[in-house]
């Protein structure tokens, strides 16, 4: 199963903390707590289970696979809540690396669930990397 981004980012923040209690780091060069607030992380991951339920739905007990336009409504829905979160924390819950890996998430769970992505995007003339691209803010 893909591993969820906030639990890289948690994990980041605990090093550093241990870091600091260990007297290896200096607190004042420490980023990740001040980057990676636990509450971002919380309405993070609420929308990244939502997802994950969302996906499970496109694909389980259905008799016929699930169509573009349910899959994209399904990436719209959650691209456009981590969108809500992003503007509650001041437009920077998620820098560069964080977006790759929201990205990417977001495509794992798409992949892991047997759905295509290659495909869905190619006939929607896009590559994978550009699903998200039409309704992210982030």
């Amino acid at each position: 199963m893909a591993e969820r981004p906030t639990a890289q980012w948690r994990g980041r923040v605990a090093a550093q903390a241990a870091a600091i209690a260990a007297g290896t780091l200096d607190p004042g060069v420490a980023y990740a707590a001040e980057l990676f607030p636990e509450d971002m992380l919380g309405q993070t991951d609420e929308v990244l289970a939502r997802f994950e339920a969302d996906v499970a739905g496109l694909v389980n007990a259905r008799w016929e696979p699930a169509t573009d336009t349910e899959i994209f409504e399904v990436v719209e829905r959650t691209v456009k809540a981590l969108n809500a979160v992003n503007a509650r924390f001041g437009e920077a819950a998620y820098e560069t690396g964080e977006r790759e890996e929201l990205c990417a998430y977001i495509e794992a769970v798409l992949d892991e669930a047997g759905i295509d992505v290659d495909a869905l995007a190619g006939r929607h003339r896009m590559t994978r990397h550009e699903i998200t691209d039409e309704w992210r803010e982030w």
